[in-house]
């Protein structure tokens, strides 16, 4: 039984940038056949692959710090194809989805893009399709991942600062000039510039508007930035 069919000119790792971080592939399918099918293509390709003959594998040995996303079978014993990819946003995890069915199941297709599936494939796949897929899937792995990263960076920037530092920041924030900072904090103007241009170099920022993009960015992990 055929499980992919092909077509000709497609994409692969090939096509990433050089240094990017490998891409691993998870094929979540309770079928062997389908996992080897899917995984000869996949290689040819340049893609790493780790197969799982059920969700709970995967849940069992994914690493959330690899780069990658997931081929996901709809209807598996035990928990299903669209159990998984709930049980990875309550746990927080963001690797992109590409689910695969045996029939095109209209509102099951509408649910999983609306809980953020990149594709809803049916079998046999079209080769193209699949592949242009796992492209698309990974280069949202890969944007979402260099914005974790400079979360993560800007976050540690600001905890770095003062409390008066986050404070003048703060004020920074809506606007406020050195003088009326100073004014509300019952402080003097100079120190006012001290603390801010202090927070100015801890946050790696020459210019107000610079700072602004960046902790708006990070202002809803940050409760103190209201």
């Amino acid at each position: 039984m055929d499980y992919i069919s092909t077509r000709p000119a497609l994409p692969s790792q090939a096509d990433f940038p050089a240094g990017a971080e490998p891409a691993l592939v998870h094929i979540v399918d309770d079928d062997p056949a389908v996992r080897a099918a899917l995984a000869r293509l996949l290689r040819s390709r340049g893609y790493e692959t780790m197969d799982h003959p059920s969700a709970q594998d995967f849940l069992d040995t994914h690493d959330p710090d690899s780069h990658g996303c997931i081929l996901l079978d709809v209807s598996m014993p035990g928990l299903d194809g669209p159990g998984l990819q709930r049980r990875l946003q309550e746990d927080g995890e963001l690797l992109p989805v590409i689910f695969l069915t045996g029939s095109a199941d209209v509102p099951l297709c509408a649910e999983a893009m609306r809980n953020g599936a990149v594709d809803f494939l049916t079998k046999p796949v079209d080769e193209e399709e699949l592949v242009r897929a796992i492209t698309t899937a990974l280069q949202h792995d890969a944007v979402r991942r260099m914005a974790r990263r400079h979360q993560d960076a800007t976050e540690s920037r600001l905890h770095s600062l003062t409390p008066r530092e986050r404070e003048v920041l703060d004020h920074v924030m809506n606007g406020r000039l050195n003088k009326q900072i100073a004014s509300d904090l019952g402080t003097a103007e100079k120190t006012v510039k001290v603390h801010r241009a202090r927070a100015m170099e801890k946050m790696h920022v020459r210019s107000v508007a610079e700072l602004v993009r960046m902790v708006e960015r990070a202002r809803f992990s940050l409760p103190w930035l209201g």
